[in-house]
C-alpha cells in the first residue's frame, strides 16, 4: 500500500501575501501546504480522501490518471469544494466516480452540488455515484475500509483504517470505542491543527497524547495551519515515532 499527502494544510494555513508570519514566509517547501487530502493506492486500485479547492492542482502535480473512489469525511468546504473536479475523470474513464460519506455529509453534497443530482442534468455535469455509509466497514472492490467517528466540535465526521493505516482529520473527540478501532495500526495520521485550544480541532499536545495512547510505529500529523510553526520547528520538537507529514509525502506501508 502506497501512501501520498496531497495536502497537509487547512484554509486557516494557507500562505498569503499579507502575512509575514514564519511560516508564510519561509522558503521551505514543506511549509507550503494545500488542504488536507490522501491518496491511498492498493494494487491497481487508487483512493483519494477529501477533495477540496486544490483538489485540481493535488491531481495534476501527482499527474493522477484513474480514481476507483473518493472517500469524504465530512462536508467543510475546504473538504468537498473540489468535487466538482472529477468530472475530468468522467471524461477519461468514461464512467461516474464512486462517492462515499455519511448521511449528515452526503446531504450536504446534494445540496452543495444540486445540479450533479438534478433529474435533468445539464450537458457535461460530474458524474457522481453517491453511496451513504454507516458507522460499520465496507468493502470497495474486496478492500476493507472501517469507518472511526469522531467529533469536529458537535459535526459527526468520519476517519478511515485500511489495514494497518488510519486517517483522522478535523477533530477534537475520539471515543474511546472508536479509539479501540485505530489500535494495532502500523501508521496513524491525525490532524494537529495548532498549539493553542481550539474549539473543533486537536492541538499538537492532544494529539501527541493520543499517538502515544495508539501507540503505532509511526504517526504523521496533518491538517496544519501556519499558527502551529515551521516544519523544521516542529519537526525539532516531536518524539521519535512522531512526524510532519508535508505536501507530495509518500508513504509504504
Amino acid at each position: 500500500m502506497k501512501i501520498t499527502f496531497l495536502g497537509t494544510g487547512t484554509s486557516q494555513g494557507i500562505p498569503v501575501i499579507a502575512c509575514n508570519c514564519e511560516v508564510c514566509q519561509s522558503s521551505n517547501l514543506k511549509d507550503k501546504r494545500l488542504r488536507s487530502s490522501i491518496m491511498i493506492e492498493i494494487d491497481e486500485n487508487i483512493f483519494i480522501i477529501d477533495t477540496g479547492m486544490d483538489f485540481r492542482q493535488q491531481m495534476l502535480r501527482e499527474n493522477v490518471k484513474s480514481i476507483n473512489a473518493i472517500l469524504v469525511t465530512h462536508s467543510h468546504k475546504d473538504h468537498i469544494g473540489g468535487l466538482d473536479e472529477i468530472r475530468s475523470f468522467n471524461f477519461i474513464l468514461k464512467k461516474a466516480i464512486d462517492v462515499y460519506a455519511n448521511k449528515s455529509t452526503a446531504k450536504c453534497i446534494k445540496n452543495e452540488y444540486n445540479y450533479v443530482f438534478a433529474e435533468i442534468k445539464y450537458p457535461g455535469v460530474p458524474l457522481i455515484n453517491l453511496h451513504e455509509i454507516e458507522n460499520e466497514p465496507f468493502f470497495i472492490n474486496s478492500i476493507k475500509f472501517t469507518p472511526i467517528e469522531a467529533l469536529h466540535y458537535k459535526m459527526t465526521v468520519f476517519g478511515y483504517r485500511i489495514n494497518d493505516f488510519t486517517y483522522i482529520t478535523d477533530a477534537n473527540f475520539i471515543s474511546e470505542k472508536e479509539l479501540d478501532k485505530i489500535r494495532g495500526s502500523k501508521v496513524l495520521v491525525i490532524s494537529a491543527l495548532r498549539r493553542t485550544e481550539h474549539v473543533s480541532h486537536f492541538t499538537l499536545q492532544q494529539a501527541i497524547d493520543i499517538i502515544k495512547e495508539i501507540n503505532p510505529a509511526q504517526a504523521y500529523l496533518t491538517h496544519i495551519s501556519h499558527q502551529l510553526g515551521t516544519y523544521d520547528t516542529v519537526s525539532a520538537e516531536l518524539p521519535q515515532n512522531i512526524f510532519m507529514a508535508y505536501d507530495g509525502l509518500e508513504l509504504k506501508i
